[in-house]
Parts: C-alpha cells; sequence; structure tokens
C-alpha cells in the first residue's frame, strides 16, 4: 500500500508515467477478480467515485432493479502494471463498492473485512496482520490452449532445476510483484508435481488480502507467457497434496503484539490462547468460507499434509492451527485449513471474527495435540476434544448455517447470497456421474 498518498498526487504520478488506461478492480462474493478499464482522462471522475457499473451482472450483488452502483477506489492500492500489452503503461486502483447514496455495500467483500477489522479496534486492537503463505500449480495447456492436468515438472519440495522446471516462470512472478511495489518474502517448489508456493510478509490484513488478489492475477498473467497455466483449484491432481494458503495471525495494541507474553508458555498469551480456542469453536462455519467449493474437500483429508481435525499444537505437522517456537515477541498464530481457492477477504473477516468471539467470551483451548490424531481412536479424540473438520462441503454450509458469529461476520446479504450459490453448487455435484462412478460401476452392475 502507499499511505498518505492523495487524489492529486494520483493524477500527477499518472501523467508523468503516460498512463493510458486504469484498470478498478474489485471482487466478487466467491473471491473472482473483477475490473472495470477507462480511460486515463477518465480517471478524475474515477478517484471521485462516480464511475458506474452494473451489480445485477455480478454473481451474489443484487437484482436488476437494484442493479446501479459505484466503485470508490482505495487511493493506497495505486500502483503501474508491468505486463501490459503493446507497451501501453496501465495503472490499477483496488475499489469498494457503494450504492447509489454512496454507503456501503454490504456484501462487498473488502467491505465486509473492513467493517470486522474496524470491530477489532472497538477491542483495543489496532492492527490485524496476516502473513500468508499461497501454494498453486503450475500445468500444461493442451493444443488447443485449455488447461491440462499434467505438470509442467516432476520436482519435490525444496527441487531445484532442471526438478523444478517451473523456476523461471516463478520467478517472474515473483519479479513482476517486486516490479509492482509488492514484498516476496520468499518462494519455492511445493511437494508435488508442479505445485509452488509464494510467501507474503505480515501487513494489516486489508492489504494481505490485496495482495493476495494481485498475486493471483499476476501468476495467471505471466505463466500464461511461458505456455503455462496457474491454477489455485485446491487439489487439480488425484493422489498428490493440495493447495492451501496458510496463514500467519497476529493482533497488535498500540503498536505491540498481543500474542506475545513473555512469560507464558510457547510466548503466547492469554489473549492468544482466546483467539485459538475461537478459531476451534467456530472452525467449522470458518471452513464453509476458508474452503469454498466441492473441491477443497479432496483437500482436507488425512494423509495430504492438510488438517482434517480441529487441534492445535507446536509441533505437529497438520495440525489446523499451529503456534510456532519464537525466540522474541513475534509470537503468531498459524492457520493452515484455507485453502487457495478462498476469498481472501471474507476468509480474513470470518477468522478474524471468530477469535474476537474467544477473546469476548475468555474461551480456553484444550491442550495442545503433539501426536498423530489420525492413529487415535474417536474414544481418544473425544477425550483430546478434537472435532473432525466438515467432510464435505453441504456439511460445511450446515455449519455455517448453524453459526450466527460467522454469519454476522458475512452480513445478512453475503451470508444468504452465499449459501444459497453453495447450495447450488453442492446440488449440481451430486447430479454429476463422475468417472471413479462409470469406472467401478459399469462393468459390474
Amino acid at each position: 500500500m502507499i499511505n498518505n498518498i492523495d487524489k492529486a498526487t494520483i493524477l500527477q504520478r499518472a501523467i508523468e508515467a503516460n498512463v493510458r488506461y486504469v484498470r478498478l478492480q474489485f471482487t466478487d462474493l466467491h473471491g473472482s477478480l473483477k475490473n472495470v478499464e477507462i480511460p486515463v482522462d477518465q480517471l478524475r471522475q474515477a478517484l471521485d467515485g462516480n464511475i458506474m457499473f452494473d451489480g445485477s451482472s455480478i454473481h451474489g450483488f443484487v437484482r436488476i432493479e437494484e442493479s446501479d452502483m459505484y466503485l470508490q477506489p482505495d487511493l493506497s492500492t495505486w500502483l503501474l502494471l508491468p505486463f501490459a500489452p503493446d507497451g501501453t503503461t496501465i495503472a490499477r486502483l483496488i475499489c469498494n463498492i457503494c450504492l447509489p447514496d454512496g454507503t456501503p455495500f454490504s456484501a462487498d467483500p473488502r467491505g465486509i473485512l473492513q467493517r470486522v477489522m474496524d470491530e477489532a479496534k472497538t477491542f483495543g486492537f489496532d492492527d490485524f496482520q496476516i502473513g500468508a503463505e499461497l501454494e498453486f500449480f503450475l500445468l500444461r495447456l493442451n493444443a488447443s490452449g485449455k488447461p491440462s492436468t499434467s505438470p509442467n515438472d516432476y520436482g519435490g519440495y525444496f527441487d531445484i532445476a532442471p526438478m523444478d522446471a517451473g523456476e523461471n516462470c516463478r520467478r517472474d512472478i515473483v519479479l513482476t510483484l517486486e516490479q509492482m511495489g509488492i514484498d516476496v518474502l520468499s518462494s519455492h517448489h511445493e511437494t508435488a508435481p508442479g505445485q509452488h508456493e509464494i510467501d507474503l510478509p505480515p501487513t494489516d490484513a486489508l492489504t494481505a488480502a490485496d495482495r493476495i488478489a494481485t498475486l493471483k492475477m499476476v501468476a495467471r498473467t505471466i505463466s500464461r507467457t511461458h505456455g503455462l497455466h496457474a491454477t489455485f483449484m485446491p487439489k487439480p491432481l488425484q493422489n498428490e497434496d493440495g493447495s492451501g494458503l496458510h496463514c500467519h495471525l497476529s493482533l497488535h495494541h498500540n503498536g505491540k503484539n498481543a500474542f506475545y507474553h513473555p512469560d507464558a508458555v510457547y510466548h503466547l498469551s492469554p489473549i492468544g490462547t482466546a483467539f485459538i480456542a475461537g478459531l476451534l469453536f467456530h472452525a467449522p462455519a470458518i471452513t464453509a468460507i476458508s474452503n469454498p467449493l466441492v473441491n477443497s474437500y479432496k483437500r482436507l483429508i488425512p494423509g495430504y499434509e492438510a488438517p482434517a481435525y480441529a487441534f492445535w499444537s507446536t509441533k505437529h505437522r497438520m495440525p489446523f492451527v499451529r503456534v510456532p517456537t519464537t525466540l522474541d515477541d513475534s509470537t503468531q498464530i498459524e492457520l493452515r485449513s484455507p485453502d487457495a481457492a478462498c476469498n481472501p477477504y471474507l476468509t480474513f473477516a470470518a477468522i478474524l471474527k471468530a477469535g474476537l468471539d474467544g477473546i469476548r467470551s475468555q474461551l480456553q483451548p484444550p491442550r495442545p495435540v503433539d501426536s498423530s490424531v489420525t492413529g487415535m481412536s474417536e474414544d481418544e479424540r473425544f477425550q483430546h476434544q478434537i472435532v473432525p473438520l466438515p467432510a464435505n462441503l453441504e456439511a460445511a454450509i450446515h455449519a455455517l448455517e448453524e453459526d450466527e458469529m460467522i454469519q454476522d461476520a458475512l452480513g445478512l446479504h453475503a451470508f444468504s447470497h452465499y449459501i444459497q450459490a453453495k447450495l447450488v453448487e453442492w446440488e449440481q455435484y451430486r447430479a454429476t456421474v463422475h468417472p471413479w462412478e462409470l469406472d467401478n460401476y459399469l462393468a459390474h452392475y
């Protein structure tokens, strides 16, 4: 983000960079990036929030009779896109969505996150920071130029070329992000063939969500120049690990990390343990947001380095929540369940709302678990207060329908439209005859 930038500065920078077009970007309810592109001579009008679009055309927004909506740019998100065609200079601004009377649209995902962040301030927390580890696959294109399920390499964790045949593409993605002013901590090949990870440093949750949305756009654009397709589908390859969005969380009060206590076990403060308890308590409903696709639940199964149960740990490799060991005041809570396809704005809003509820209600989590959970009996998991995450999208949606706190994070409009869309998705999946069924049943029955 560019702090303390005003309209006059943006107009001057547009002239200096010879900007020809400006993309006004926003996300729909499901996290898909949208944009309205305007010629630069309309930039002043855009900065005043006077660019209108048809909200009824965006899935989950409004009906035709309520369609007029306006884009209100966040000036701090101004940047130049370095991959525009033909040398044309294009800039972008990320926008909030407003109604004709100027009030925020209640189902704008970015506005939803801002609303919950404002709620955190009433608790005395002036900053909610998130560092993100985003995983994705680089897949080959078929003869028709469409994505295939063939990975571009068969490298493994931390491999380098020639095993990591995607490192040049990944490096170009990182270089492009840095050219746009977005810092990157690291990048590497992940465990599955063709799977990669790019890590972003901690920043406020709104900026983190903006950067994740931008990273996805850049990855898809740059990968095409390498003849590849970047997919954030949670589980595109059978019998391989899926792609997650691991979130490193911290709350701050007067500039200090509220999760840190120098004398506490794991350096984790009572506020930190209450936040964890809130995440565990609301885990099923959070899953409906953080794991939004039918395909998401092919990742959340034992044996594929993704959590299948809601528990926390300091040592276990696959918990729902992990508290990394630290030697200073950088105590963080890592939530490992979200996947790469989630809407980061809604996911971060649900996470923060759950944690704040844990703090408000002074919840206490069960003891951390460092042994194998999948090897436990049901009675042992019950004794440790370990519950399974929803097994499919339908179960997750029902959990969300029963959790008023996470519903409140979304707001009535977003909640009702999200539930409706996801139930349609589930019913379409249920009605589809899948190849596995044909392979296993057609010749035998």
